[in-house]
C-alpha cells in the first residue's frame, strides 16, 4: 500500500504584488503545493509552514488554501505583523522588487503543533530568505534540526539578497540535500571558503565537479544529494556515487507563461522521488518534467495534469 508521506514548506508565505493584481506566491509555499498535488493521490499531503497577519491578505492567503486543499493548521496568526508581499513595479517591461520588511513569516513561532509537525513529516524544505530576521532564523533552525528522521532540502536562493554566510553555512549543514543553480554554485563555494574570485568562471564550467565539491565538505554533516538546476537545460543531481542528468521535458506554452515557480515544482518531483525510494534518474526525470510543465503555464502553482501525477 502506498505510503502517506507528508512534506511541509517551512519559510515565507506571501503575494507578489502588482499594480492589477496580487498572486500567492513564496518558494515553501509552492513547493508544498505541488508536493500535496503528489501526496494526496496516496493519502498523504504538503503542509505550510509559515505565518500571515490578520488583514486582507492574511485571509485571503488562508481562502486560497483552503481552495487548494491544503490545511491551514500550520499557519499562525500574527496581529501585529502584516502578511509577506513583494512590490512589483515594471519599468519599460523590466520588474523591479521592493520585499515589505519586518512582516509576519519574519516571526516564526516555535510552537507544540510545529514541534510535533517537525517530529513527524518525512519530509521539509527551506531556504534562505526566511532566515533573514533572527526570531524566524531560530525556529527555522530548530525546526530542520528537530526533523532529525526526514529528508531536509536546503533550497539555495541567491537572487533574493536577504542572506548571511552563516545562513549559508548552517542551512548545509542540517541538510540532507542541497538545491542551487547552476549560477549560485561558484558563489556558495567561494562564500563557504571552497573557492574564489579568481576560480568563479573556471567553476561555472564545471557544475558536477564542483558539486561534489560541496557535497563533500558537508558529507560529514549527513549532506547526501546536491541538485543543481539549469534552466531549460534541466536538472543535474550529484551523489557521492553518481551525477545523473535527466532528460529535458518540453511542453506547449501558454500564452502568458511564465518561470515563476519552475524550481519550486522540481524540488517536490525530487522529493516525491527520494521518499519513494527511486532510481536517481527516475527522480531527476519526475523533477524536470514538473518544472518544465510550472514553466509553460501562467503564475507558480498551476495543477499539475494527471498523466504526470502518476
Amino acid at each position: 500500500m502506498p505510503t502517506a508521506f507528508t512534506i511541509v514548506g517551512l519559510g515565507e508565505s506571501l503575494f507578489d504584488v502588482f499594480p492589477d493584481r496580487a498572486i500567492l506566491g513564496g518558494a515553501p509555499l509552492n513547493v508544498a503545493y505541488h508536493a500535496h498535488q503528489l501526496c494526496a493521490t496516496s493519502g498523504g499531503r504538503g503542509v505550510v509552514a509559515s505565518r500571515v497577519g490578520t488583514d486582507e491578505l492574511g485571509r485571503r492567503m488562508l481562502e486560497e488554501l483552503r481552495t487548494r486543499g491544503l490545511t491551514t493548521d500550520f499557519v499562525q496568526i500574527d496581529n501585529q505583523h502584516p502578511t509577506g508581499r513583494v512590490d512589483i513595479t515594471l519599468h519599460h517591461g523590466e520588474p523591479t522588487y521592493d520585499f515589505l520588511a519586518d512582516v509576519a513569516w519574519d516571526h516564526l513561532a516555535w510552537t507544540p503543533e510545529w514541534q510535533r509537525l517537525a517530529e513527524n513529516c518525512n519530509a521539509v524544505v527551506f531556504g534562505t530568505l526566511a532566515q533573514r530576521c533572527p526570531t524566524s532564523r531560530a525556529t527555522v533552525r530548530r525546526f530542520v534540526d528537530t526533523a532529525s528522521d526526514a529528508i531536509r532540502l536546503f533550497d539555495v536562493n541567491l537572487r533574493v539578497t536577504f542572506f548571511e554566510v552563516d545562513s549559508l553555512r548552517r542551512g548545509a549543514e542540517l541538510a540532507t540535500a542541497i538545491k542551487l543553480n547552476a549560477e549560485e554554485l561558484p558563489i556558495v563555494l567561494r562564500l563557504l571558503g571552497l573557492g574564489d574570485d579568481a576560480t568563479d568562471s573556471a567553476l561555472r564550467d564545471e557544475p558536477s565537479g564542483n558539486a561534489r565539491r560541496l557535497l563533500q565538505a558537508f558529507a560529514r554533516t549527513g549532506l547526501r544529494y546536491v541538485v543543481v538546476t539549469r534552466g531549460e537545460q534541466g536538472t543535474e543531481l550529484v551523489t557521492h556515487e553518481a551525477s545523473v542528468d535527466g532528460p529535458v521535458a518540453r511542453f506547449e506554452r501558454h500564452p502568458q507563461a511564465d518561470n515563476v515557480g519552475a524550481g519550486d515544482a522540481c524540488s517536490a518531483g525530487l522529493l516525491w522521488g527520494w521518499l519513494n525510494g527511486w532510481p536517481a534518474e527516475d527522480t531527476v526525470a519526475l523533477a524536470n518534467r514538473l518544472g518544465a510543465f510550472v514553466a509553460s503555464q501562467p503564475g507558480a502553482t498551476p495543477s499539475i495534469p494527471d498523466e504526470l501525477r502518476r
